[in-house]
């Protein structure tokens, strides 16, 4: 019975401490410099660069963080055509892998451009889209510049893909087309 009643007092005491707790306060905090950052204004003034500046331009000839690589011709019809008759693929062949250029094509152009590149996608089929040509149109006579030039900026209602697709992944899928265009050729 000494033994209950020590129970029953111990746990009366802890349920008291835990009442009595406050809760529209905050804890201590051990290490406040970990929990509250330094705010700095961006053009404060500061000692720590030559211009006294917070504030610094990024390095030259710096690329933002990503995938994403600066494409030099310009989204304009000289530029499209400069594309189409001198851009050509930085993979070689031993780099062009069709069964991963085959995937990227039926997630992002399949869809359109059908699975063999015939222009029948199930957009098409379903009339959503009219006049997508086929790969084998001799109208067309795409290139590989012309292939890389449209999936990066987009032509007529086709928009770009250069959000979705690194630059990697962008020729895999060029190097499919150009497959897929010889198969409907022969």
């Amino acid at each position: 019975m000494k033994i209950a009643a020590k129970y029953i007092v111990v746990l009366g005491l802890l349920v008291g401490l835990v009442s009595c707790q406050e809760n529209s306060r905050p804890n201590y905090q051990y290490m406040p410099n970990m929990y509250e950052p330094v705010g700095y204004e961006t053009y404060q003034e500061s000692d720590a660069f030559a211009n006294g500046k917070q504030g610094q331009l990024p390095a030259e000839g710096t690329i933002p963080r990503g995938d994403f690589m600066p494409f030099e011709i310009e989204n304009t019809t000289e530029g499209f055509q400069f594309a189409k008759e001198n851009l050509e693929s930085p993979l070689d062949s031993s780099a062009v892998d069709y069964e991963r250029g085959g995937q990227l094509f039926a997630i992002y152009c399949g869809i359109c451009h059908g699975n063999k590149g015939d222009g029948q996608g199930k957009l098409v089929q379903r009339e959503k889209i009219l006049g997508v040509p086929s790969y084998d149109d001799v109208g067309r006579a795409i290139t590989t510049g012309s292939i890389y030039h449209t999936l990066y900026y987009g032509k007529n209602t086709m928009g770009s893909y250069a959000n979705q697709l690194n630059e990697e992944e962008r020729w895999q899928v060029v190097a499919y087309v150009e497959k897929l265009k010889a198969d409907l050729e022969k």
